[in-house]
């Protein structure tokens, strides 16, 4: 079986710890038996000790067992999900102090209270084995978590940004182009940059690159747009300045063999919007915008914006995200990803961030997204624009929703892409801001009578909405709800609590 070293040890205390219960010793007793101090055999049991052989030998003597059946990595049935938590490495790939947790906090905890740990353990495994949750979608379930934390915004990797810019382009007004991209990373790295197409490298026409590091060489996808080809090699940029344990050689994801590779991913392409999208030139620009008083003139300098940088739409809304809450007090906000085929009725969430708090809407298993979200009504729009004839620009779209059985309404605006070669589907990225007084004080536009306001809802299977001609499913949860409340009010009037 293949245990790091610190899995191996908190094994080991735990079963120490287990046997001398089972056996009614204290520390101080089994240290009378064994010969080995009492601070020795606390360190064991946390798991911070391994012990030589000759202590194992005594320990093992002292309880009436044999030196194999101390050492085996066999635990009791009760304890078996702990065993299964130490198997999966999860403390070798996370990085627990980030989320200000130490390994010696952990580790007590598990030599504390292992059978109540044991129990919690076995139920989250039993919800990932439910709802199909796979290692990787709990990475990717992490790193939001952590960027959610810190609000989006990190420091240290926009001052790696802005070093890098000034190293190579110190005057703010310059873009940073594909081609310019190109040759630094030639020049200054050796890199070899190549493009690849269908004939060239037939199976790899869904990925946008593929780094093989052997021969520093760098394959691009020959179907990028220049502006998603500016992007990748940024994000080659960033591994190269933010450097990491590990990082994936693939994009998009082919498999994700660690939390190091998802978060260093994360790093490097946070680092690539940073020297794309300069924040001395970002910043007025968003000012200005959120100054203007009508969402008509918002949306023309928000296309203004997206020509200007040369930046995709996910890496500006994402940006914007960044500034939002650190440099405009604007906390209350999401931003989504959708994908979506034409002519298909499923809607994919690929990618959500939620800052300050859990918003409406938000992933939801195995139920029908409100059709009213702008975030697929625009998809919807396109694809029925695409059976016209071909759709060059990004579409802009924006909305007020109002949720239905809530007090929560807020400002959401997307931009939905037509399909590209390398995937056949089309996606859009949302950003919605929580109306409030501190963001309606913030953002002039909000308060434009002339934006589009609609109810919405999380999803069909939930909304009392009877009107709604978008509806794709029964409201089967809200009936049940409904039946509920029906039921306990019987019951309260039988005097039942």
């Amino acid at each position: 079986m293949d245990f790091s070293s610190t899995s191996i040890r908190i094994l080991f205390g735990l079963k120490l710890r287990q046997l001398r219960l089972d056996k009614s010793l204290t520390q101080y007793d089994l240290a009378d038996m064994s010969g080995v101090s009492v601070s020795y055999i606390n360190e064991i049991e946390k798991g911070k000790k391994y012990p030589k052989t000759d202590k194992i030998i005594a320990l093992a003597s002292a309880m009436g067992v044999t030196y194999e059946v101390l050492v085996s990595l066999q635990l009791s049935k009760k304890m078996e999900p702990i065993y299964e938590f130490l198997r999966s490495n999860i403390l070798r790939d996370l990085p627990l102090s980030m989320f200000g947790i130490e390994p010696a906090d952990l580790l007590e905890l598990l030599a504390n209270a292992p059978t109540k740990l044991s129990a919690f353990i076995s139920t989250i495994m039993e919800i990932g084995r439910q709802y199909n949750l796979s290692v990787e979608e709990f990475y990717f379930a992490v790193l939001r978590t952590y960027v959610e934390m810190h609000e989006n915004y990190f420091a240290d990797i926009e001052m790696a940004a802005e070093t890098f810019l000034a190293d190579v382009s110190p005057e703010p007004t310059n873009q940073l182009t594909d081609g310019f991209l190109i040759q630094y990373l030639c020049e200054r790295h050796g890199y070899i940059v190549e493009l690849f197409d269908d004939q060239s490298h037939p199976h790899l026409n869904s990925l946008r690159s593929v780094m093989l590091p052997a021969e520093k060489k760098l394959l691009l996808n020959k179907t990028l747009t220049t502006d998603q080809r500016a992007f990748t090699l940024g994000r080659e940029v960033g591994f190269l300045q933010l450097g990491g344990k590990e990082r994936p050689l693939t994009s998009s994801w082919v498999e994700v063999r660690s939390f190091d590779q998802v978060l260093t991913n994360f790093q490097a392409s946070y680092f690539s919007g940073a020297i794309l999208m300069r924040k001395e030139r970002l910043l007025p620009l968003l000012e200005h915008w959120l100054s203007l008083p009508t969402w008509a003139e918002a949306e023309v300098a928000l296309e203004k914006m997206l020509d200007q940088l040369q930046a995709t739409p996910e890496t500006l809304l994402h940006r914007i995200s960044n500034f939002l809450p650190h440099y405009f007090g604007i906390d209350q906000l999401f931003f989504l990803r959708f994908e979506h085929k034409p002519g298909d009725t499923h809607f994919d969430l690929t990618k959500e961030m939620h800052l300050a708090r859990l918003h409406s809407p938000h992933g939801i298993t195995g139920e029908h997204y409100c059709r009213r979200w702008i975030s697929l009504s625009i998809l919807t729009e396109l694809a029925d624009l695409q059976q016209q004839g071909p759709v060059e620009k990004a579409l802009l779209r924006a909305q007020i929703s109002d949720y239905i059985d809530s007090q929560n309404a807020y400002f959401i605006f997307g931009l939905a892409r037509p399909l590209t070669p390398i995937r056949d589907l089309n996606h859009s990225v949302s950003l919605g801001i929580l109306l409030n007084e501190a963001s309606q004080k913030r953002v002039r536009f909000l308060n434009d009578p002339a934006i589009p306001r609609r109810n919405v809802n999380e999803s069909c299977e939930r909304c009392r909405a009877i009107d709604c001609l978008e509806r794709s499913a029964p409201p089967t949860l809200l009936h049940k709800r409904e039946r509920i409340q029906v039921l306990k009010g019987a019951l309260q009037d039988l005097g039942v609590r």
